[in-house]
């Protein structure tokens, strides 16, 4: 597979009145294009400050970053869906658009093609308050692939979703991603979400952060997060990567 992210020795320090705290030290890892990585580890170990690092909205502390790509573009995809409720949700998901200034009527009808496409072409100019919180995250990952990114950052998109509808969701999103060709970095507490959803698991150590190991995914007849649950070497999965939490903490 081609690479398309090197994260190598990266480190991560914030400072506060009472000193330094490292919260990311020395993580190496290499992505791969159209492959969906999921990173886990115990809370606050540093998962989403890797996010903000690799997205721009922070700053590394040391290391190197690489993309094997010329003006990579990266799309980011918070917890909670963020939308405009005075926005419709065409007008929602074009704010990335109008932000880099490349809404014209192509991109324009590429966004309202997305939408069509992933069942939401009847409440194109509705309002976000007219939504189901599932509909809305799917919303939000269609204003994410409106600038066409070539990575997808995905914190946490299914956290604040009941069960029924993140089990859903995450079908959803996993058909939508792997439909549209596209690398995806998704960090989750949920190690079952993680498993059945990705290529790779990366298992993070407690704070300060460092890659403790890496899984790769192989399912016998692999197919949606939902029948991947099913599938006899999820269990087996489950199982190793729970051990390899620090869960304790």
């Amino acid at each position: 597979m081609k690479k398309i992210l090197t994260i190598d020795k990266v480190k991560k320090i914030y400072h506060d009145t009472s000193g330094e705290i490292v919260a990311i030290d020395n993580i190496s890892l290499d992505i791969y294009d159209k492959e969906l990585v999921a990173i886990v580890g115990p809370s606050g170990c540093g998962k989403t400050s890797l996010l903000s690092i690799l997205s721009n909205l922070e700053e590394k502390s040391a290391g190197k970053i690489t993309f094997h790509k010329e003006n990579i573009r990266m799309g980011y995809m918070l917890q909670k869906d963020a939308l405009f409720p005075w926005r419709t949700i065409l007008d929602n998901c074009l704010i990335g658009l109008e932000i880099s200034h490349t809404l014209n009527e192509k991109t324009k009808q590429r966004v309202i093609d997305l939408l069509n496409t992933y069942g939401l072409g009847e409440f194109i100019y509705k309002y976000p308050n007219s939504l189901s919180g599932g509909m809305r995250q799917r919303v939000a990952l269609i204003r994410t692939l409106a600038i066409d990114p070539d990575i997808l950052l995905l914190d946490e998109p299914f956290s604040a979703l009941d069960s029924m509808t993140r089990l859903s969701l995450s079908d959803d999103v996993y058909q939508i991603i792997k439909n549209e060709g596209k690398t995806a970095i998704l960090v989750t507490h949920d190690l079952s979400e993680a498993i059945s959803m990705s290529d790779r698991v990366v298992v993070l150590s407690k704070r300060p952060a460092a890659v403790k190991k890496v899984y790769d995914i192989h399912l016998t007849d692999k197919s949606t997060p939902i029948q991947n649950r099913k599938c006899k070497e999820f269990n087996y999965y489950y199982d190793q990567i729970w051990r390899d939490l620090d869960v304790h903490l």
